[in-house]
């Protein structure tokens, strides 16, 4: 599946620090809408966020689980939007000159688009993911 690369002029334990915070995830994860609650102590491994994910009129109330996390490095979801499907989305971090370089690789695990070759799926998940970073870039950089 798609990998995206982005580096963004922020320290690596400040992009960690922004994806450690669930109420961040509506402010730079496409399609996310809000977060309803969140269960654990979020990004810690078997943690969990409930949120709102979609647009009117299909709005689907699901989750995202922290399958694995290594403080400042490695973040791995899993994402549900039942019933369309699961995915896991791994989100890499490594300290480059100028900031950090984030690597977002997102893969179905469950439902149609499990079954889609790559070059179908594929351009859609990297664009949704290019515009994903591109906002999280935005969050560490607006100061808010």
């Amino acid at each position: 599946m798609p990998e995206v690369v982005r580096i963004i002029p922020a320290s690596r334990d400040a992009v960690f620090e922004a994806l450690s915070r669930p109420e961040n995830y509506p402010r730079w994860v496409v399609g996310a809408q809000r977060i309803r609650a969140v269960e654990g102590d979020w990004p810690q491994e078997g943690s969990t966020f409930h949120h709102v994910v979609g647009a009117f009129p299909l709005r689907l109330k699901d989750s995202t689980s922290v399958v694995t996390m290594v403080p400042d490095e490695q973040l791995v979801l899993e994402a549900r939007g039942r019933p369309l499907g699961r995915a896991t989305v791994e989100l890499h971090l490594e300290e480059v000159p100028g900031g950090t370089r984030v690597r977002m690789v997102e893969f179905p695990i469950s439902g149609p688009g499990r079954f889609l070759p790559s070059f179908v799926l594929g351009p859609s998940i990297r664009q949704r993911n290019e515009v994903s970073l591109q906002r999280l870039e935005d969050v560490l950089t607006s100061g808010r």
